[in-house]
């Protein structure tokens, strides 16, 4: 059944000005709508940074603990809601109903996290020169967030980025990836029916082009929070700096694994695939490239291959499918180019590499997950962000040279070692150039309560989630009481 949405402007659900109607469709059959949603224009986008001002100085004057209230009420209506949440960004973004699921109870957790947030203190004592003063710093909101999210993680992203966000204090314009746009009303629905007041958080939806664009440039808007590709984010960039707002960018990733001759093979092999192949590879933390010792490949090829042939491609409302489609045309014709590039390039096809187009994928945007063998790593398969299921294999001789040629790219968001050497993993840690490091573990995922970030172009170097998230989406207020002799 076909959901049509509204934006959601100071407490009310309300159309766009523009009266403009666009629709979100199923990436595994272009025939079904998901819903309709509003194509939004500047003065949608002014009038919701209106709201936000208007509220901010109410907001903020709560007291964090008070805000954290109505984060803990969001997360038990969110927790109750898990199935028609995850049933919708299925049938909008295409992948499985159990990933779908999983980050759901990702954002319950994310919300869960912050309401408690608003317990820990706000600022330092310092030392004076003087003992007659009392100096301290405090920790104070910036003001209006605008929240710029993408389709790949409709649900956890933008939690994560607006729970902190309002535990802080400031008041929120979130603008949701189109794609995923009935996703997002759903969200903000869990806040709306946890009566956070009005204006606090409001909803615009449209393209990027308009109203993201509107947002980044509203010099009412305070700071930007930003996840998305290289090439928007750098724009972002440079239009909040112009103007002196704040602004936080997460991007691409082109995340290695390496395997060293001590590796646990099976171990390693069934969580490279997990990672390259899982969401249909549409992750920026996804494993792309991995190198693997000489004396352990072609076992560790075996495994990889057979793990790849037995994964189910399909619907993600179907049982058993481990991989749905890509999300949407634009992204389906991408991952085929850079197949179609890795093929050109001289890359050998070990498996898949096609677009499926029959039978029951003949509606959708389905591809084959994808491994290619014999790659250099200046090839532009292996030094540009694909978002697609494609995993590429290269040969080492050794753990060094398996660590400069995984640093040798312009990311830098997450990177997997596995080994049973303490010695290595330590040098791992110490010398790979990412933001994220595992151990014999999945590039891909990181706890709620650690922070989120990458090195060179993946992000800001800012940091999301936990703790970190403080530095963002607060400032300080450095204050210095002297008594009245």
């Amino acid at each position: 059944m076909s959901q049509n949405v509204l934006n959601y402007i100071n407490g009310n659900w309300v159309g766009s000005s523009s009266g403009v109607v666009l629709h979100s469709i199923n990436p595994a059959n272009i025939h079904e709508r998901v819903g309709t949603f509003p194509d939004s224009s500047e003065a949608d986008v002014d009038r919701a940074v209106a709201a936000a001002k208007d509220a901010f100085l109410q907001w903020k004057a709560l007291s964090p603990i008070s805000r954290g209230q109505f984060l803990h009420r969001a997360a038990d209506l969110l927790e109750q809601r898990v199935e028609e949440i995850a049933l919708t960004a299925t049938k909008e973004m295409g992948k499985t109903l159990a990933e779908t699921r999983g980050e759901v109870l990702r954002g319950v957790a994310i919300l869960r996290y912050y309401s408690q947030e608003g317990s820990r203190k706000e600022g330092d004592v310092i030392p004076s020169a003087d003992r007659r003063n009392l100096l301290y710093t405090q920790r104070v909101p910036l003001g209006v967030v605008g929240v710029i999210s993408p389709w790949n993680f409709p649900i956890a992203i933008p939690l994560w980025k607006m729970a902190p966000a309002l535990i802080y204090g400031n008041t929120v314009v979130f603008k949701p990836a189109a794609e995923t746009s009935i996703t997002a009303a759903k969200i903000v629905e869990v806040f709306a029916d946890a009566q956070l007041p009005a204006g606090v958080l409001n909803l615009v939806h449209g393209s990027g082009t308009t109203a993201g664009a509107a947002i980044v440039r509203h010099h009412g808007v305070q700071a930007i929070t930003f996840t998305g590709s290289n090439q928007v984010g750098k724009q972002v960039a440079a239009e909040a700096a112009a103007r002196g707002a704040k602004f936080q960018l997460e991007m691409g990733g082109k995340n290695p694994v390496i395997v060293l001759e001590d590796a646990d093979l099976e171990l390693a092999a069934e969580l490279t695939v997990s990672g390259a192949m899982k969401h249909t590879g549409q992750k920026c933390t996804a494993t792309s490239r991995c190198f693997v010792h000489r004396s352990v490949y072609e076992p560790f090829k075996q495994k990889v291959l057979a793990k790849v042939q037995a994964i189910k491609v399909g619907s993600g409302l179907e049982e058993g499918v481990y991989m749905g489609p890509l999300a949407s045309q634009k992204q389906f014709e991408k991952v085929i180019s850079y197949i179609e590039q890795g093929k050109r390039e001289g890359a050998a096809l070990l498996y898949g590499g096609k677009a499926l187009e029959e039978g029951p994928y003949q509606h959708g945007f389905f591809v084959q997950p994808t491994v290619f063998e014999n790659v250099k790593n200046e090839m532009v398969i292996a030094q540009e962000e694909i978002f697609g299921p494609v995993l590429c294999l290269i040969k080492v001789d050794s753990f060094e040279e398996a660590v400069e040629q995984a640093n040798a790219t312009r990311f830098g968001l997450a990177a997997s070692l596995f080994t049973r050497d303490l010695a290595k993993a330590l040098a791992f840690v110490e010398k790979i150039d990412v933001g994220m490091v595992k151990v014999n573990g999945e590039t891909a995922g990181v706890e709620p309560q650690a922070a989120f970030g990458g090195m060179k172009d993946s992000s800001s170097l800012s940091r999301e989630q936990g703790q970190a998230a403080v530095e963002f989406f607060t400032t300080l207020k450095t204050v210095t009481i002297t008594p009245t002799p």
